[in-house]
This record gives C-alpha cells, sequence and structure tokens, in this order.
C-alpha cells in the first residue's frame, strides 16, 4: 500500500474554495495521513466505498470499548448534553441497536410513500420560483425553504417556524466543522436543548391526538412489541430534518452554479451525476472496530479513519474525466449518500427534493444567470454562501 503524511488546513482560503486539486494529490496514494486531523483517511473510491459496507468500520466504538480503554479523555461537562442527545441519534448507532431503530424507521418513513410528495413539492417549488425577483439569494429564498417546508410538512410540524428550526440545525451541525471552538459548543448545546424542547411538545401532542403525518408514524412505529423511547423519538425527529435539509440545501445551490456555468438545463436524469461533482458533504468518519489489516495498513481498534467523498467522486479510476460535468454521463460513481447499513435514510426524498427543484427554476426562468458567492468555511460541509439571482 502507497501512503503518505500530508498537512492539508481544512481551513485553508485555497482548499475551501477548490478542495479538488489536493484531493487529486491525496489520490495518488491508497491513504493518506492527514496530519491536520491526525488520522488516515483513504481518497479513493474502491477503499471509500468498501469501508462503508465494511462491517469492521462503525460510527461509534463505545459499545464495545469504554473512554478509559481506548485512552480518550472524558467528555467536557460543557458539552456533556449534545453527547447525550446523540447517544440516541440512529446516525450514531451501531448492529443490533441500530438494526432495531433503522427497522422502525423504515416501518414509518417508507410509509408515507415519497413518491406521493411529489406534487406538492412542485407547487413549493413553482412558487417559489415565481416569486423570485433580480438580486434574491437563492440559496435563502429557494433552496433552503424547499427541504425544510417539506420535512416539516412530513414530521407534522408548523411550517411557520422554519426559521427557528433552521437556527436550531445551523447551530447543532457546526460541531461537525473544522473551526469547530468553545463558542460554537456552547451554541450548539443551547441549539440542542431548545430544539429538544420544542419536539417532546409536539411528541406529546401527537401522542393525544394522532394525524397523517411523519411523527405520528414514528410514535406508533413498533415491531416485536418494541417501540422508540421518547429520548429516541426526539433524535430521530431531529436527525430527520438536520440531515433532510443541510445536505440538500447545498446539493440544490452546488448544482445550480454548477448548471448555470455550465449552460446546461437540467432534467431529473442528471441528479447523480450532480451529486457526484460537486457534492454538499465530503468526508465521513468511521471507528476501526477491531484490529485488523487495511491492504497493508495496519489499524487499530479505536483509530478513526476518514471516507473522503469529495475525493472519491473525482477518482479517474472510476470516473473518466472526473472534473469535467458530464450531464451524459453513463452511471456515474458516487458515495455522496454514504453506503452500507449507513446509506442515507432519505436519498429518495433528496434525490426528489433535486429533481423536481432544479427542473421546475429553470423551467421558470429558462435564461437563468446567477452570481455566487464563496464557498462556506465549514469543512467537512461544502456549500456556497449565497448565490444571486441576476
Amino acid at each position: 500500500m502507497k501512503t503518505a503524511r500530508i498537512s492539508q488546513s481544512p481551513t485553508d482560503p485555497a482548499f475551501v474554495q477548490d478542495p479538488y486539486p489536493a484531493y487529486r494529490h491525496f489520490r495518488e496514494y491508497d491513504a493518506v495521513w492527514w496530519e491536520d486531523y491526525g488520522m488516515w483517511v483513504f481518497p479513493r473510491f474502491a477503499d471509500v466505498s468498501a469501508i462503508f459496507r465494511d462491517r469492521r468500520f462503525g460510527r461509534q466504538i463505545l459499545h464495545l470499548a469504554s473512554r478509559e480503554e481506548l485512552g480518550w479523555e472524558p467528555i467536557p461537562d460543557h458539552v456533556a448534553p449534545f453527547y447525550a442527545f446523540e447517544d440516541h441519534s440512529l446516525l450514531e448507532k451501531e448492529p443490533p441497536a441500530h438494526t432495531r431503530l433503522r427497522s422502525l424507521i423504515n416501518r414509518a418513513f417508507v410509509s408515507r410513500r415519497i413518491s406521493d410528495l411529489k406534487p406538492g413539492i412542485e407547487a413549493l417549488a413553482r412558487r417559489l420560483a415565481n416569486d423570485l425577483q433580480p438580486g434574491d439569494d437563492l440559496i435563502e429564498c429557494y433552496c433552503t425553504p424547499i427541504p425544510v417546508t417539506v420535512i416539516a410538512n412530513l414530521l407534522g410540524v408548523p411550517t411557520d417556524v422554519a426559521p427557528r428550526l433552521l437556527d436550531w440545525s445551523h447551530r447543532m451541525v457546526a460541531m461537525y466543522q473544522a473551526r469547530r471552538d468553545r463558542r460554537i459548543e456552547d451554541d450548539a448545546v443551547a441549539a440542542t436543548e431548545a430544539f429538544t424542547e420544542f419536539m417532546l411538545d409536539w411528541i406529546a401532542r401527537k401522542r393525544v391526538r394522532p394525524a397523517d403525518d411523519l411523527l405520528s408514524a414514528l410514535i406508533a412505529a413498533e415491531e416485536a412489541g418494541d417501540r422508540l423511547s421518547s429520548e429516541e423519538l426526539v433524535a430521530t425527529a431531529i436527525l430527520l430534518l438536520n440531515a433532510g435539509h443541510e445536505a440538500t440545501v447545498h446539493a440544490l445551490g452546488n448544482s445550480i452554479r454548477t448548471l448555470v456555468r455550465q449552460a446546461t438545463f437540467p432534467t431529473a436524469g442528471m441528479v447523480e451525476e450532480l451529486l457526484r461533482y460537486d457534492p454538499p458533504l465530503h468526508m465521513f468518519t468511521r471507528y476501526v472496530l477491531q484490529d485488523l489489516d487495511w491492504n497493508g495498513l495496519p489499524l487499530k481498534m479505536g483509530d478513526q479513519v476518514g471516507l473522503l467523498i469529495g475525493s472519491a467522486n473525482h477518482d479517474e479510476r472510476v470516473n473518466p474525466d472526473p472534473g469535467c460535468f458530464d450531464p451524459d454521463r453513463v452511471r456515474p460513481q458516487h458515495v455522496s449518500l454514504g453506503g452500507g447499513i449507513h446509506f442515507c435514510v432519505g436519498a429518495p426524498l433528496a434525490r426528489l427534493e433535486m429533481a423536481v427543484g432544479l427542473t421546475t427554476l429553470f423551467d421558470t426562468h429558462p435564461n437563468l444567470m446567477t452570481t455566487p458567492g464563496p464557498y462556506r468555511d465549514t469543512y467537512h460541509f461544502h456549500g456556497l454562501t449565497s448565490l444571486r439571482l441576476v
């Protein structure tokens, strides 16, 4: 295995605006010790795709060993509430807990029949597109309202509280950014507590008066006499909102920027190539669940590794001329939605929102022109600060 030690600040302005040249350098090696993160990262598609599916890697490790056994410091008191909340999240679980939660969530989520949501999404996108004026920021006025309104309607909470939901979500997901500091940590804890209180109130209402919505379905979801606890309900509802809007907002924004630059009119069939070309998430991490040898690279139980999605999507070995956006590319290979047991539960909804959102916008504004702002300094998230309509 060919390896290297590389120093590349994830907050370096040049890297933030265009990480793909750095990824190209990373892909000269099978694995890279990213000194700024202090862990091995995998830049090539084959490794990223395989590790996503390999059960020797997982989202958590504390179900197998204690922090003391792993040599980790205790969780600081000031962020303990955030991690206590996360402990109930599907995203952070491994089997058998993950299997149980995913089964119950799928039972509720799939029952909502994503295809049935298409007319409502089309009507929302058409209204938003018709309301756009020159100078409007498409990130704020178009890309954000679509997924947050859809997921709020789906859950069964009022859409007029969307600004609060967005504020809490932004403050919580900042915990995963490279520029995290004490202020961000304190803010994320406050947002977590406020969001939890809000969801507990709505869960209590739905228990008394269930409706035809996802929150009611999650409350009712049961298998072999097992149900979601209140803590799991809260964590699942918040996860669906945070994950269901943060990534989709910037998938839409990045896609609009790409389509305008390429003077290409979107079709539903382009969604996979758009997700490959400039994805909204560039790295997921996994823990090594047992001592193992990965193609000659020794890894120890408890090690954390990085899977470079943005790099894997641009791997020349699976996508010829990857730096070129090709609307006619046949079966583009990408890992933008993860893989294995943690494959994005909302993938069908995200794909539908992108297909409808993009085609509706360009149908309404066939000569669309935009002025993009810079990408946000929020690695491993990758999205524009603004996208002004000209």
